[in-house]
């Protein structure tokens, strides 16, 4: 070896390698590696040479790659013994390097050319456990991790992304039980990501780990469709079992992959031989690409786990490490989880011994038991019931859950041992780089109004178009969203050409969602169809629009957000490349696709891993969950839904998207379609970020340690769940039965309590309560005036008392209030009183006291007061509210007086309320059918305070707490602690 740069490559290969566990003297290991090993790199064996080539080289050398792998190892790392920094910071980092004991000038130019990665790492609330998972402990049995790690090296993943996987999945693995110890012990946990963010890549590095560590058979639930269970387990098999597991002995044809495209191309893992006979151990497929789990009738022994010492349990560590794994994946579904169970009571080896991993994919569709507890005698449903069985049966199991919409999964009652509650740990991985989410098609908390947003600044202006129907017949919004498909397909084909190489885009789709019916479907192919043959791509019409949309819309956002991609100055250049792009949609006489389960009108089939798809998608369900869309840049979407788990989960146009994240449309429903108000979905999904960004932030705060230990655990405090539209609920109504309602936020919104007393002596207690406020009220009334219909023509005006009384002073008489149902104004009062801390958004309230002006009025004094007009309401029939308590004009008078009204009443007395002021509506009410009543509970103009219910409307300043959005957080109930804020430890 005489080459200067390869001596020095492998003699750094070499120092390096014997660094794994920690970093070392890089002068000392060059100088041993150059003295046992590479005799003649002895003038290469110094940090001055290093110095030297650094000063020459640039970031993609291979010295420098190889530093960089190692650096970045090094610099995810949690919780190493040799360093208590943080991982990816500049501590990280300068730890390091002075380990290595380089020179300054040596670390300033590792730094330049390898900078310190800044990627947030993931979030873990957990038990304290005795750690078992260590480096130290997994030291020599180690294959399929590695084998996946090199997998991910040679598919192009970033040294930086595979060191996050790595970190991220230790994360789980760590907190999973030890399968060889003697005790058995089931762990339960949910692992959070995001819509098509990675989960895959995660569970199966988490599946890698666990299997190397001695979990001998895994289960992988993969959703309740045929076509996600066999993606999951294609993936599965490309990606960890590899090619000589698949084959076991049989020829490369009787695979069932041997139609796959990626099996002939060689892109399935390979090991080199069957792993048992080169020191490793197999996997054993339970199912495969086309079968979901079957009964196994006579060839039960393929679920039976060899014992190389019979006499000792299968988890013992000399039986453990020499067994095979078995894998499968399966569809939750009733019927072959029943197998399933089935088949694991019938087999010899002892259940209690066998190490289990169950990975459930989407955990809170099915799997979440959504029968009402509040029901005698419920029943758990089908699927959340076989789990319970399986979890029951293996004593050694572990669940956990994977999901992008976790707040099913942490409305389970915690006190529930046969649930799933991730009573052991939530992870919550971190946005990967890259990703498209949410946050790239809305305009979060940007500081510009807007009329100053471009293409430029506003992810809403670059990448959403509306859509505005004026009749059921108005395709001018679907058929610009077709034209979109074909330019980009253009675009596509243009970047392929100039500046990609080798890369191309191997999918190109477009995906049409406005219902999950399949009869519409059926009316939608027949629309979609007749537009696309009609479009004209091939003819000047069609060439007219697409030379507008292309100088209006692609060509600017292009040229502002192509990050370097090649994009044409003129449609000129783009036009060459628009025949073949209709050509390549629609040259086989079907540009579209259904998927929907309706043999008569499916129209080719949207297997992505089979063959090359640039097609426009109609679907529903089968495409809202999980099922991962290749290539979808263009998406016409209109379906709405009521909970925001859903919702969120058809966001299909989330994803990775490299090389054409500046080509992504979102064709998306607003508030008019056909001249009537409809649902806001570009509103909707924005509140979803609101709710999943407030989720996060709440596991982050409880992930903080303390005193290196953690501050609780998921069961002690369940994350708030946060709803920032009033219609959009966190999930579906029989996800939420353990759902408590904990706080309402409502800066500038109208907060009227239910539920009062109906006992006198509750009702007296209350009234006596009142009267520091009711002392405050003013003799002389003021006169409040409103203005609504077309231009302010109507006109109303009312008298009210008034009086001013601290946030502080109100809120504790608010505290002391008793009532029907408690839970009823709790949520409020926690609202309330957040108002007085650190941010005092809130200094005091206006008191009004609304005086009627009819002539039957009765007005008395309550409890000394100055007269006061007495209220008449009545009770719901059957419930223990009223139907309303404040009068539309004195709401609408208050909501202008705190500037969240659409009032603009000449007169009406604005200088009362300050920006940090609140309104209180008060409200003497009495229970009573006619005003004799009335009269009744107030004799000689003295009103009984047994009768008479202090009723208020409360309105909050809309600066209060931020946001004028309206907020509402949950909590799961635990039923073993109710009542409870903070769930005690066990010791």
């Amino acid at each position: 070896m005489t080459n200067p740069a390869a001596i020095r490559l492998t003699l750094h290969k070499s120092a390096l390698a014997g660094m794994q566990a920690r970093p070392k003297s890089l002068a000392r290991a060059l100088a041993y590696q150059a003295e046992e090993d590479v005799p003649e790199a002895v003038a290469h064996a110094t940090e001055e040479d290093f110095q030297d080539v650094l000063y020459t080289s640039h970031s993609t050398d291979q010295l420098v790659e190889l530093w960089r792998k190692q650096l970045t190892q090094w610099d995810y790392a949690e919780n190493p013994g040799w360093t208590g920094t943080e991982p990816r910071t500049d501590e990280r980092r300068a730890a390091v390097l002075d380990l290595l004991g380089l020179s300054e000038e040596t670390k300033k130019l590792l730094i330049a050319l390898v900078p310190v990665p800044r990627t947030a790492g993931q979030v873990v609330i957990a038990t304290e456990r005795t750690p078992w998972y260590t480096p130290q402990s997994q030291q020599g049995r180690t294959w399929y991790w590695p084998a996946y790690h090199r997998l991910l090296t040679e598919k192009g993943w970033p040294e930086t992304g595979i060191a996050g996987l790595d970190a991220a999945s230790d994360s789980v693995v760590a907190h999973l039980a030890d399968p060889t110890s003697a005790e058995a012990y089931q762990s339960k946990g949910l692992v959070v990501g995001y819509v098509q963010s990675g989960k895959t890549a995660n569970f199966t590095g988490v599946i890698a780990k666990a299997i190397d560590a001695g979990y001998r058979l895994v289960i992988v639930l993969g959703g309740t469709l045929n076509l996600l269970r066999a993606q999951t387990q294609r993936r599965l098999d490309m990606e960890l079992v590899g090619r000589e597991n698949i084959l076991r002995g049989a020829s490369e044809y009787e695979s069932d992959y041997a139609d796959d495209p990626a099996w002939s191309k060689g892109k399935f893992l390979t090991h080199g031989g069957l792993p048992s006979a080169l020191g490793g151990f197999d996997i054993v497929r339970m199912t495969t690409r086309d079968n979901d789990y079957k009964s196994l009738l006579q060839g039960i022994v393929a679920l039976e786990f060899e014992k190389q010492e019979p006499a000792l349990p299968l988890h013992d560590p000399r039986n453990l490490h020499r067994s095979s794994a078995r894998l499968m994946v399966v569809k939750k579904n009733k019927s072959v989880l029943t197998k399933l169970v089935k088949d694991l009571n019938k087999i010899k080896t002892p259940l209690s011994e066998i190490p289990v991993l169950i990975i459930d994919d989407e955990s809170d569709e099915a799997s979440v038991n959504t029968a009402n507890p509040n029901k005698p005698d419920a029943e758990r449903t089908a699927i959340n019931q076989k789990i319970s069985e399986l979890l029951r049966m293996l004593p050694r199991a572990q669940y956990v859950g994977y999901t992008a919409t976790p707040f099913a999964n942490v409305f389970v009652d915690p006190s529930d041992t046969e649930d799933i509650f991730p009573k052991d740990f939530i992870v919550s991985l971190p946005r990967p780089v890259g990703y498209m989410g949410v946050q790239d098609f809305h305009d979060l908390d940007s500081p510009l109004p807007p009329e100053e947003r471009t293409f430029a600044n506003s992810n809403e202006r670059a990448r959403v178009r509306d859509i505005h129907l004026v009749s059921d017949e108005d395709d001018t919004a679907l058929q610009q969203a077709m034209d979109m498909f074909v330019l980009t397909a253009a675009m596509k084909l243009y970047r392929e050409a100039n500046g990609l190489g080798d890369r191309y885009f191997q999918h190109h789709t477009m995906l049409i969602h406005e219902s999950v019916r399949t009869a519409e479907h059926r009316e939608l192919l027949g629309r979609v169809t007749q537009l696309w043959w009609n479009s004209g791509y091939a003819g000047p019409s069609g060439r007219e629009r697409l030379r507008e949309l292309f100088e209006t819309d692609l060509a600017p956002v292009s040229h502002v957000r192509a990050d370097g991609h090649a994009t044409p100055s003129t449609y000129e250049e783009l036009a060459p490349y628009i025949g073949a792009a209709a050509i390549r949609i629609g040259g086989d006489d079907q540009p579209i696709i259904v998927v929907n389960g309706d043999k008569d009108i499916e129209t080719g089939e949207a297997d992505f891993d089979k063959r090359s798809i640039w097609k426009i998608l109609i679907g529903g369900q089968k495409l809202a969950r999980g099922f991962t869309v290749e290539g979808l840049t263009v998406t016409y979407y209109r379906r709405r839904t009521n909970n925001a788990s859903t919702l969120m989960q058809m966001g299909r146009w989330f994803g990775f998207r490299k090389g054409y994240q500046d080509l992504v449309r979102l064709y998306l429903g607003r508030e008019e379609t056909m001249g009537k108000k409809d649902i806001d979905l570009y509103e909707a999904f924005e509140a979803i970020c609101l709710d999943e960004e407030t989720f996060r932030e709440q596991l982050q705060q409880y992930a903080e340690p303390v005193d290196g230990k953690p501050q609780v655990t998921p069961a002690q405090v369940p994350p708030l769940v946060s709803q920032h539209l009033s219609w959009l609920k966190p999930a579906s109504a029989n996800k939420m039965y353990n759902a408590e309602l904990v706080e309402i936020r409502s800066p500038g919104k109208p907060i009227e309590p239910a539920a009062y007393p109906t006992k006198a002596a509750t009702i007296k207690r209350n009234t006596e309560r009142w009267r520091p406020l009711l002392d405050s009220l003013g003799a002389t009334p003021t006169a409040f005036t409103t203005q609504s219909g077309k231009g302010g023509s109507l006109a109303r005006t009312f008298q009210g008392l008034t009086g001013t009384v601290s946030h502080r002073e109100l809120v504790s008489l608010l505290g002391t209030l008793e009532w029907e149902r408690p839970g009823h104004f709790a949520p409020h009062l926690t609202y309330l009183s957040q108002l007085d801390g650190t941010l005092a958004q809130v200094d005091d309230w206006l008191i009004v006291a609304p005086q009627l002006s009819s002539v039957g009025r009765v007005d008395a004094s309550v409890l000394g007061s100055v007269p006061l007009s007495l209220v008449r309401r009545r009770r719901q029939q059957g419930k223990v509210s009223f139907g309303r308590i404040a009068g539309l004009e004195h709401r609408t008078a208050a909501l202008d007086l705190v500037g969240a009204g659409s009032s603009s009443a000449d007169g009406s007395p604005q200088p009362l309320v300050g920006p940090r002021r609140g309104v209180a509506l008060l409200y003497p009410v009495v229970e009573a059918d006619n005003e004799a009543q009335v009269r009744a509970a107030a004799p000689a103009g003295t009103a009984d305070p047994s009768r008479v219910i202090m009723a208020f409307t409360l309105i909050p300043p809309k600066s209060a707490i931020d946001s004028a959005r309206q907020l509402v957080r949950f909590r799961t109930k635990d039923s073993s602690h109710y009542g409870e804020a903070i769930v005690p430890n066990a010791e």
